[in-house]
């Protein structure tokens, strides 16, 4: 499954970059596929094993904010692999057309 979500700090004014740093290291910690862009985290591997790192990054993020937002959106295709760039590829295809 392929997961995009996004953490946000709140209530640690108006810089969030450390606090969302620390959750991006916990991802990025996890070993599992992942990609970080100016708005959301993607990453991918299997539910049990992507939701958990979901959660220690939220904790990291617990550990510094008073209160943490978060958005996810999930693509559950069972037996896909590597859709991280498989399906950016695709569209990559598409363009060169």
């Amino acid at each position: 499954m392929l997961v995009a979500f996004s953490i946000t700090p709140l209530g640690v004014g108006e810089g969030v970059s450390e606090p969302v740093a620390r959750a991006v290291k916990v991802v990025r910690d996890s070993g599992l596929p992942n990609r970080t862009d100016a708005m959301f985290t993607t990453i991918e591997g299997e539910w049990d094993e992507v939701m958990a790192v979901i959660k220690a990054a939220v904790d990291a993020v617990g550990e510094v904010a008073p209160r943490v937002s978060v958005v996810l959106k999930a693509d559950i295709r069972p037996g896909v692999t590597d859709a991280l760039h498989t399906k950016v590829d695709a569209i990559e295809r598409h363009l060169a057309e």
